[in-house]
């Protein structure tokens, strides 16, 4: 077997955070229909916006290291998914479905943070400056709606949650 080096890494964890954006985006329109406050509606309907955006700056880095755009199954991002939908389920109706629903999200967020914040330094090492650019772009928007999705929950969600019946 011959040694895989940066450069294939690169590759598979592109690979990796292209399969999760693509399921982030059928995920994110039934948070949408979930929530219960409107700005959090609005929150998750803005980033399904983005993350469209995001999905083609992929392709683009995907284009710019001559390779195919092609996910590879995340069980990761499926189980963090799953967790948000059990949520979805489980607190449906309660004061505390909107604190939960951004409690998913953030979990979301942060496996895109870590994902984006590594793929961005492996490009940066590898001369790869374009492709850096693009994942620095992605990156601050993930950071951008993790800060939305906290200041949501401690102006309301968590509020709301809180309150007794």
């Amino acid at each position: 077997m011959p040694d895989k080096v940066l450069d294939d890494l690169f590759h598979e964890t592109l690979k990796d955070i292209y399969y999760a954006e693509r399921q982030i985006l059928k995920a994110l329109p039934k948070m949408a229909r979930g929530a219960q406050s409107d700005h959090l509606r609005q929150a998750f309907e803005k980033h399904r916006d983005q993350t469209e955006t995001h999905v083609e700056r992929l392709r683009q880095v995907f284009e710019i290291i001559g390779k195919s755009p092609r996910g590879k199954t995340c069980p990761a991002i499926d189980g963090i998914i799953e967790e948000g939908e059990e949520v979805m389920a489980d607190f449906k109706g309660s004061p505390a479905l909107d604190a939960g629903l951004i409690a998913a999200a953030q979990a979301v967020e942060h496996y895109e943070i870590a994902r984006y914040g590594t793929l961005r330094q492996w490009a940066r090492q590898l001369g790869l400056d374009d492709a850096a650019a693009l994942l620095d772009e992605t990156l601050t928007e993930e950071a951008d709606t993790d800060e939305l999705l906290t200041e949501i929950a401690e102006s309301e969600a968590n509020v709301e949650a809180a309150a007794p019946a």
